[in-house]
């Protein structure tokens, strides 16, 4: 097999991982192999994604939603420590490369939601109201409706 073909192969996973991710995200009664599976899932997605990226075939943008995703699957199961982890890691790649828009906004709502889920009042509200204040900026009206409905939804542990 081609590097190419392997590359190819790597981005197939990724997406599929990410899209089945979504999926459990979103299924109202997740067992806990389901859970588990989710970790899983959300690991190999940004596992595949980095190789891309490795090999100029990704982009940081696909690394910071890896990162997002990651923190979110965390957060969403209540453990802190691996959600602030992965939520960081989400900012600075969004700093480091200046990502805008719609994503901006995202990566601080993961470490305001990570925040909350950890205790820590103060980086909750100030990731919070930066998170707010990028998704009045998110360009595309859809997009913005979208992340605002998702800032007021789910679990904020406050």
């Amino acid at each position: 097999m081609s590097e190419k073909e392997d590359l190819k192969i790597h981005e197939k996973l990724a997406k599929k991982c990410f899209n089945k991710t979504w999926e459990l995200l979103e299924k109202k009664d997740r067992t806990p192999e389901e859970d588990n599976d989710m970790i899983h899932t959300v690991h190999a997605s940004r596992y595949h994604w980095g190789v891309l990226v490795a090999n100029q075939q990704g982009t940081a943008l696909n690394l910071q939603r890896g990162e997002w995703q990651i923190a979110r699957v965390y957060t969403v199961l209540e453990r802190e420590e691996p959600a602030l982890y992965h939520a960081n890691l989400c900012v600075k790649i969004t700093q480091d490369n200046n990502i805008e828009d719609f994503d901006l906004a995202f990566a601080h709502e993961a470490l305001a939601r990570a925040s909350a889920l950890a205790g820590n009042k103060k980086d909750y509200e100030n990731h919070l109201k930066i998170a707010k204040e990028a998704g009045e900026k998110i360009k595309d009206k859809g997009d913005r409706e979208y992340f605002f409905e998702d800032l007021n939804a789910g679990k904020w542990f406050v």
